[in-house]
């Protein structure tokens, strides 16, 4: 695949953790946590990190339950996924993120570090997993 940023997106009602990544080493990095009103960010805040960061495309992590059913959460972060590709115009890809949160919170106690929000990680882990499927 040809040299390309990514967002990764860890949607919540309350939080969405944001992080950023890229196809040459495959890896993502945490960035920030974007407050949110019932699903939707300030969206000035969005603004900036696409401009600054000019992703290719964004991976989104929609929430399931753990037998895969979908929940209200589901269709919210599938709204939302309809929310970025009309406003910024570059593809959204879907990834299933059961279970995203609690691996970041292994990953922050099991590293030591304490100073990294868990939803930004997670939403690192989630397109760390993504870009690794692309090789």
């Amino acid at each position: 695949m040809p040299e390309a940023i990514f967002l990764g997106i860890d949607f919540g009602m309350k939080r969405i953790g944001v992080a950023v990544g890229q196809t040459v080493t495959a890896t993502a990095n945490p960035l920030c946590i974007l407050k949110a009103r019932d699903g939707v960010p300030q969206w000035s805040a969005m603004d900036q990190l696409v401009r600054t960061w000019t992703p290719n495309q964004i991976v989104l992590g929609i929430p399931v339950h753990m037998d895969g059913a979908e929940s209200n959460m589901t269709r919210c972060a599938r709204s939302f996924k309809r929310k970025l590709i009309n406003r910024y115009g570059i593809p959204v890809h879907e990834m299933e993120e059961r279970l995203s949160s609690e691996a970041a919170a292994w990953h922050v106690q099991a590293s030591g570090e304490t100073d990294l929000d868990l939803d930004a990680h997670a939403a690192a882990l989630m397109l760390q997993s993504f870009l690794a499927g692309l090789t």
